[in-house]
């Protein structure tokens, strides 16, 4: 029994393995077919958080700059992490008919192809960290040790993003509309994200709302931990806990509960 029992965990150590080689290689087609056509290639993951801060801050740090210090810092630090979860949704929800010939004639879990978009989005994230290190010392944005916190504000990110990206993916097998139900879906979120603009200055209802989003709630943590040195709230690592691990089990239950009629249907 303990032979068996050891020959068992080899097994699954190797299929680990195995797993994490073909996630890596998903990822790098990803990027690679991304950039196929470019010459600048990744450097635009680099470039544009850069020209889109350029843009708005020239719109926008006149009509804030009493109320928002350091409005470049402020915008694109809320702008990448919103890139992340866009990127990282968006390519998640065509995997499985992106990848229908693979999940038919190769045996591998269903849930690799949605992890590798997923990374993909991270490590372009990865690319975006460079412009935004640049930015903060060109801005002279003292180092803290809040800084620290960082990784796990963007951890529990992923984590959230990795549960609709189940979600989605398992959903547009089946409907195709999903795609551009959530494409207006995300210009409203983003408008309600106070990615660009002060939530200080809004009350009622519309401010409840924004303070209960989920992207808001990161995004405001990180700029707490980046920009104002200080740890965000218990009420916000509250809630940035709970949306993350909860609805990364709800999506990952709904995409496992479905993976037979998926298969079917593909």
């Amino acid at each position: 029994m303990p032979k068996r029992r050891k020959g068992k965990n080899i097994q699954a150590k190797q299929n680990r393995k195995q797993y994490f080689f073909v996630i890596r290689e998903l990822t790098s087609r990803e990027i690679k077919r991304r950039y196929s056509r470019s010459y600048l290639g990744i450097l635009w993951s680099v470039l544009n958080p850069l020209l889109s801060m350029t843009v708005l801050s020239l719109i926008f740090s006149q009509l804030f700059r009493r109320s928002i210090e350091n409005f470049p810092i402020y915008y694109l630090t809320g702008y990448i992490l919103w890139q992340m979860f866009t990127g990282s949704t968006n390519a998640a929800m065509t995997t499985l008919v992106d990848n229908k010939m693979m999940l038919i004639k190769v045996r591998l879990p269903m849930e690799i192809f949605v992890l590798a978009r997923v990374y993909t989005a991270l490590v372009n994230l990865g690319y975006s960290l460079v412009a935004y290190v640049v930015m903060l010392i060109v801005f002279r944005v003292t180092p803290k040790w809040t800084m620290l916190f960082s990784p796990a504000v963007i951890f529990l990110l992923l984590l959230f993003s990795l549960g609709i990206s189940f979600m989605l993916a398992a959903a547009y097998v089946f409907f195709g509309d999903v795609k551009h139900l959530y494409s207006v879906l995300l210009t409203l979120w983003m408008y309600c994200s106070a990615i660009f603009y002060p939530v200080e200055q809004l009350k009622g209802i519309i401010r409840s709302v924004i303070e209960v989003n989920p992207i808001y709630n990161y995004i405001d943590a990180l700029r707490n931990v980046v920009m104002y040195g200080s740890i965000p709230p218990m009420r916000e690592i509250g809630c940035m806990t709970v949306w993350a691990v909860g609805v990364y089990v709800f999506g990952y239950w709904v995409f496992r509960k479905n993976r037979n009629k998926v298969m079917q249907k593909i």
